[in-house]
């Protein structure tokens, strides 16, 4: 439903739109933040809740392992934006305000607890696989792309690891 890119295409897919390239990649980053936000949201909500499914350790692996990945998001905003001629300042806090859904999601999602809760399987699957969707469609193309793409793949493997490392050590 949304005009993007592909990188053996020129032509968006999606709707007609006068979107640049840098201003797709910024809206679908803006977007996958969202249920990233839903899903910090929803894990503090069963926290909560006191079903006892859900320690504070789960919750807190969660937040901290995606506010450490929003540094890489904020930089695969503004890295593109500063090749534009965009100032580094403005690009930077474009970056920033890219994850300012997040909060804003969760907190929503908190409060509204009580109708959330029943369905935190479904939505924490949806803001997984919404997730992933954008990580497969847009990122991992992007990164993967010019002449040093293996610096992504091996910045890629350190952040995965450092998710097993968390999840081990908090879980």
């Amino acid at each position: 439903m949304i005009p993007h890119l592909h990188r053996s295409i020129d032509q968006a897919e999606g709707p007609k739109s006068r979107l640049t390239r840098t201003a797709m990649l910024v809206l679908a980053v803006t977007l996958h933040n969202i249920p990233e936000g839903m899903a910090v949201g929803v894990v503090y909500a069963g926290l909560r809740s006191g079903s006892g499914e859900i320690t504070a350790g789960d919750a807190l692996a969660l937040a901290l392992g995606i506010a450490i990945q929003n540094f890489p998001e904020g930089a695969i905003i503004s890295m593109p934006l500063c090749a534009e001629g965009t100032g580094k300042q403005k690009a930077f806090w474009l970056g920033v305000l890219s994850g300012a859904v997040e909060p804003v999601f969760g907190a929503l999602t908190i409060l509204a607890a009580s109708l959330i809760v029943p369905a935190m399987p479904m939505l924490l699957s949806f803001a997984a696989g919404a997730m992933l969707y954008v990580v497969v469609e847009e990122l991992i193309p992007e990164m993967s792309a010019g002449e040093h793409s293996n610096i992504g793949v091996v910045l890629f493997a350190v952040g995965f690891s450092m998710m097993m490392a968390l999840d081990v050590a908090l879980g």
